[in-house]
């Protein structure tokens, strides 16, 4: 029961993050950094209002308390930050199919640190998808034609970000986690916008829907980071890598067919095979549930 609401999160999580580039489009105007320091203040101030409405305010005091635990989590803010800055840069300057490319290869990153550091095992049909996604990977990157800075960044901060998740939340609640990240970067964040308003240069502003609308970046970040906060605890990291396949394919298709960005030859077949470990992923995960005594 647990391990299907694992992937009932997971799911909902990645179909949420495949459809961003439709939201994230809306912020032409500001730079990437700008907006995700928006994502961080107002994500921290979700979260704190669940928690005061919860009377769970003092799950982040325990959280202080346990130096590990605290490191861990400031490490996965610096972690998501990253990869929110670069996910943000790559839509807004036209190159959504970059990542797209990066999460095409981030849950080769995920699930091999599963393997590595966790000692998890594949099943058959698992290491059949990781073949799979592992030649498109190899098909995307030759058509690519150049460094892939922006597919590379994002595949390796969010692959990190999973095993840091992974490892805490086992012992944290999705909302206070979530809290304590967004806490440790939100005085970088906060320091940014203000260097911004200073200068002349920051795009947020009390009077008009524009301000409103940078405001929203906090539920929109919130609701999909605190269901894959869910998911990573209930799931392994192998299944938790399979996932994430959903959320480039809505990217990809986003990037093709409303943003119209080139899609040659290699990139059809590099999708062909992403979408072949999908159905591999797919049976195998019907297989599990099918056999609870299976474990992956």
């Amino acid at each position: 029961m647990q391990q299907r609401k694992g992937l009932v999160n997971g799911f909902a999580a990645y179909l949420l993050w495949g459809l961003f580039p439709l939201y994230f489009a809306l912020f032409a105007r500001s730079g990437a950094l700008e907006v995700v320091a928006h994502r961080a203040i107002w994500s921290l101030g979700v979260c704190l209002l669940i928690l005061a409405a919860t009377r769970k305010l003092h799950q982040l005091r325990e959280i202080l308390t346990n130096r590990k635990l605290a490191w861990g989590l400031a490490a996965a803010g610096v972690l998501i930050l990253a990869n929110w800055s670069m996910y943000v840069y790559g839509v807004n300057t036209g190159r959504t199919l970059d990542a797209a490319l990066g999460y095409f290869i981030n849950p080769l990153a995920v699930t091999a640190l599963g393997v590595l550091v966790l000692k998890e095992r594949l099943r058959p049909l698992q290491w059949a998808a990781m073949a799979s996604g592992v030649v498109a990977v190899v098909v995307l990157l030759i058509g690519y034609g150049r460094f892939p800075y922006i597919a590379l960044t994002l595949a390796f901060s969010f692959g990190t970000y999973s095993l840091v998740k992974k490892l805490a939340g086992a012992s944290v609640a999705p909302v206070p986690g979530l809290a304590f990240e967004t806490a440790t970067v939100t005085p970088i964040a906060l320091g940014y916008l203000i260097y911004l308003a200073v200068v002349g240069q920051s795009t947020f502003g009390l009077s008009g829907g524009y301000g409103a609308l940078l405001a929203t970046t906090g539920i929109i970040t919130a609701i999909p980071l605190l269901l894959f906060a869910v998911a990573a605890r209930e799931v392994s990291m192998v299944t938790l890598g399979m996932l994430q396949y959903i959320a480039p394919v809505g990217q990809f298709l986003l990037g093709w067919l409303v943003f119209h960005e080139p899609m040659p030859l290699s990139r059809w077949l590099g999708f062909g095979f992403v979408w072949l470990a999908i159905a591999l992923f797919v049976t195998d995960v019907v297989l599990a549930v099918r056999t609870p005594s299976t474990r992956g």
